[in-house]
């Protein structure tokens, strides 16, 4: 099992739906909410690589995050 952290501030909570529902052929999740972070928690399925897995589905959720971004609500720091 791996665990990964995402912090609601930062990332998307549809983008996180997103790259779960993609990656679901690949691994079984949980997902809880702790602090303002989204806990992920993942074990690939027979025959998946479980680290590639972990690193390619938090690259999707950056990415769908960025993809549904609005640049107007964006705040410059």
């Amino acid at each position: 099992m791996t665990e990964l952290l995402f912090r609601v501030s930062l990332y998307s909570p549809a983008a996180i739906d997103r790259a779960l529902e993609a990656f679901a052929p690949f691994a079984d999740f949980e997902r809880q909410m702790r602090d303002g972070v989204e806990v992920v928690r993942l074990t690939a399925k027979p025959g998946e690589d479980e680290p590639l897995i972990a690193g390619e589905l938090a690259n999707y959720v950056l990415g769908a995050t960025v993809d549904g971004t609005d640049p107007k609500t964006v705040k410059e720091t």
